[in-house]
């Protein structure tokens, strides 16, 4: 596989486009500086909420403001991912922060206008201008807020006080992705720079005697300053306790719930029934221990790929390998693939400088570009699977709802990327080239599972514990997060996992536990796909028929609606059990094609 020292060296056939946002900086600026002009126009409109015509005028300027700003924002942040830290992009994107405020502060008198009005009030609009339907679900969804948003002055103080204070996440990732020096190693005679980009690749090598030294040296390094990493993510769950406490809820976590309109239920169904069976994963990491031929599994082996899989996928292998394994989904599905290949929405190669990771970032009007590290593995092919699946869910909602309901929540969106990993790995499994491809296809949809399933609740539960602790008056420390997280991994790891210092480190590189309770999205989402999945393999035409609905919702459905779509119930532990008999019958296949293959 190629490697490149910096985006220069990288072939622009391999580079995402972003042109279709901006031409070049001229064009960025002189929509700046439209949008500008535009988000400063919406203050003209207090009081519009009294008259229904005024009030369909400012909603067609607000969304068109939101959907350029969105632009401009999404277009600043790619850009800064490409290099982090350089100061053009800084700039950049401090900008496109600026506008964000903006518009929030001026559009600040709207929901607190709203919410004066009284129901008898808030219908009539409605009657006296027809149009106003096109926004009735969006501002139902506003007024049901009605007890929980401030004066039109307290929502500007918070927005100010939220976009200078909320750079945790970019402050932790610049720790983590740019300023650590994690040292060299010598790779097959070839000097190696450590990078978060390359760390489980590198992980991935034969030679324990280099996973280990590179295991330790990565490792030391997050030690020396996960004291710092602790603050900025005491500071982060702070921040959104004393938001949620400002609005009028118990905690952050009932702002979560009452924002996607899910129960407590669900989650603590969730957790129970996972927890209840984590025989299950220790079963996964058995059968990881025994097919390496290891007493117990240490840090540096639960990465390494225990099908010895030699096969190196180029981009252009990789692309092709997804297409097949997405057929099952129509010919539909299959041109909204091609769209993304044709198009130049992947920016797929590593260098140092890049941000890590993998992520599909679009707007209101842009399909959404991918950003990922490449490294020729089967992990390399699922990640393309994985993001493609958001970038045609986005397109197919944009193709079927107004701006007003091109958003759909975490919990929403996990499903479509998680159904095309685990159409993957059945591809693979039924047709690999060789028996070890076979098995290298199964074991990678387990790892999806083990990862996205126990490994999101695991995290989840611990998150709910972060914001426990700063509810209760505590701080969040480095020792507190180093004992959550050990005695988590221990419980879930089982007795085939071997535990040592380092094992307390896990959390300081998860960028996860900024963005909200996301990780339960995962879990929730992992265990719907592998039904669906299922079914859709098995020809089931209604589950196909249904999921193709599913695609199209818009933020006119809450998530519990949107997933009645598909006949599942989350406050049941039906769908979470159906997920890990899955998994149980993986590994029991994967047993048995193994024991043929010795």
């Amino acid at each position: 596989m190629q490697k490149y020292n910096s985006r220069e060296e990288v072939p622009e056939k391999y580079k995402w486009d972003l042109t279709p946002f901006f031409k070049d900086e001229e064009e960025f600026l002189k929509s700046y500086d439209k949008t500008s002009k535009l988000v400063d126009s919406l203050k003209e409109y207090v009081g519009c909420t009294k008259d229904a015509n005024r009030l369909y005028e400012y909603l067609m300027k607000f969304y068109q403001a939101l959907a350029d700003y969105e632009d401009i924002n999404v277009y600043a942040f790619l850009i800064n991912d490409e290099n982090l830290g350089k100061e053009s992009s800084l700039l950049r994107l401090n900008k496109a922060e600026t506008l964000g405020t903006n518009l929030a502060n001026n559009t600040s008198f709207f929901e607190p206008e709203l919410l004066k009005l009284n129901s008898k009030e808030y219908q009539e609009l409605f009657k006296k201008n027809s149009k106003l339907a096109e926004y009735k679900e969006d501002l139902d969804q506003v007024y049901r807020k009605k007890k929980h948003i401030l004066s039109e002055k307290e929502e500007i103080i918070i927005n100010e006080l939220v976009s200078v204070m909320n750079h945790f996440d970019e402050m932790s990732s610049k720790l983590l992705n740019q300023e650590h020096d994690y040292g060299r190693v010598k790779v097959d005679g070839e000097d190696v720079i450590i990078a978060t980009t390359n760390y489980r690749y590198l992980m991935r090598n034969k030679d324990v005697k280099l996973r280990r030294k590179v295991y330790n040296m990565f490792n030391k390094k997050l030690e020396q300053y996960s004291g710092t990493n602790a603050s900025y993510l005491h500071s982060y769950v702070a921040m959104n306790e004393k938001i949620a406490k400002l609005r009028n809820f118990d905690s952050s976590w009932e702002q979560k719930l009452f924002g996607l309109n899910i129960s407590d239920k669900v989650y603590q169904t969730l957790i129970k029934t996972t927890e209840d069976n984590l025989k299950s994963l220790h079963r996964f990491y058995e059968l990881r221990r025994d097919v390496l031929g290891l007493k117990k599994l240490n840090g540096y082996d639960l990465n390494l790929e225990i099908v010895d899989n030699q096969q190196e996928y180029t981009i252009e292998e990789a692309q092709e390998l997804v297409r097949e394994a997405l057929k099952p989904l129509g010919s539909e599905y299959l041109k909204k693939y091609a769209k993304i290949i044709d198009n130049h929405y992947i920016d797929y190669c590593q260098y140092k400088g890049k941000c890590s990771g993998g992520y599909s970032a679009s707007s209101l009007k842009q399909d959404s570009r991918i950003l990922m590290s490449f490294n020729g593995n089967l992990e390399a092919v699922s990640t393309i699977a994985h993001e493609c699946g958001h970038n045609i869910n986005h397109q197919y909602i944009s193709e079927n709802n107004p701006y007003q309901y091109r958003f759909t929540p975490n919990i929403m969106a996990e499903v479509t990327s998680l159904i095309n990993e685990c159409l993957l790995s059945s591809y693979l499994m039924k047709h690999g080239k060789t028996k070890n491809e076979r098995l290298a296809g199964i074991i990678n949809i387990l790892d999806v599972i083990a990862s996205n399933l126990f490994g999101s609740v695991r995290e989840g539960k611990m998150e709910l514990m972060m914001y426990d602790k700063v509810r209760n008056g505590s701080y969040i420390t480095k020792e507190f997060m180093d004992k959550l997280t050990y005695d988590s991994v221990k419980k879930y790891y089982g007795n085939a996992v071997k535990m040592d210092k380092y094992a307390k480190n896990k959390w300081i590189t998860r960028s996860h536990y900024y963005m909200h309770f996301y990780l339960f999205s995962y879990a929730i989402c992992i265990s719907v796909a592998s039904s669906v999945a299922a079914q859709i393999l098995e020809g089931n035409q209604e589950t196909l028929d249904r999921y193709m609905d599913f695609l199209k919702c818009g933020s006119d459905k809450y998530p519990m609606e949107a997933f009645k779509i598909l006949g599942v119930d989350l406050e049941e532990s039906k769908v979470y059990e159906e997920a890990i008999k899955y998994f149980d019958s993986l590994i029991n296949e994967f047993y048995k094609i193994y024991n043929e293959v010795k």
